[in-house]
C-alpha cells in the first residue's frame, strides 16, 4: 500500500505583516514622544503668572487708553526702518514717562524693551534696522497727568 503524504501546509504571512505593523506603529509612537521631548516650551514671560494677577489694572489702563480723544499711533516706516510712536495731542504739557515693550511671540529671545522719552511734538521713533523681518507686538505703557495708558498693536517688519 502507497503510502500517503500530505503536502506540507502553504505558510501564510499575515503573522508577519501583523508583526510588522506593530513594531512600525510603535516606532512611529516613539518617534513623536522623543519629539515631543526635545520641543522648547516657553511662556511669553518669565514672570506670566505675576502678569496674570494685574490683569484687572491692565484692562482698566487700555479703556481709558481707548477713551482718548485721539488714538495713540505705532506705525513702522519700512523706508527709514523705523518705527513712528505718537502721542495724542491732548497730552500736552503733560509729565509722560513710560516704556515701550517689543515683543517677537516667536522667538522669546528678541523681546526687548525701550524707556519712552518723548519729543515735546509727542514723537518717539525707534529703530528698526537690527530687528529681523516678520510679525512682532508692540506694548506701550505709559503715564501722563497721573494717570496710567496701555496700548498693543501688532506690526510686520518687511524684509
Amino acid at each position: 500500500m502507497p503510502i500517503r503524504t500530505s503536502p506540507a501546509p502553504k505558510r501564510t504571512r499575515w503573522p508577519y505583516a501583523i508583526v510588522a505593523a506593530f513594531v512600525l506603529f510603535a516606532s512611529f509612537i516613539g518617534y513623536l514622544v522623543q519629539q515631543a521631548m526635545r520641543t522648547s516650551v516657553e511662556l511669553v514671560s518669565p514672570d506670566y503668572y505675576q502678569q496674570e494677577l494685574t490683569y484687572q489694572q491692565r484692562m482698566e489702563t487700555v479703556a481709558r487708553t481707548a477713551a482718548l480723544p485721539a488714538p495713540v499711533q505705532i506705525e513702522p516706516d519700512a523706508a527709514t526702518r523705523r518705527l513712528r510712536l505718537q502721542l495724542p495731542a491732548a497730552m500736552a504739557g503733560q509729565p509722560v514717562a513710560g516704556t515701550i515693550h517689543l515683543f517677537r511671540p516667536s522667538d522669546q529671545r528678541l523681546d526687548f524693551s525701550l524707556p519712552l522719552r518723548p519729543s515735546t511734538a509727542l514723537q518717539q521713533q525707534v529703530s528698526t534696522a537690527k530687528m529681523p523681518a516678520g510679525y512682532w507686538r508692540v506694548r506701550l505703557d505709559f503715564t501722563a497727568g497721573g494717570q496710567a495708558y496701555c496700548v498693543e498693536r501688532t506690526i510686520t517688519l518687511p524684509d
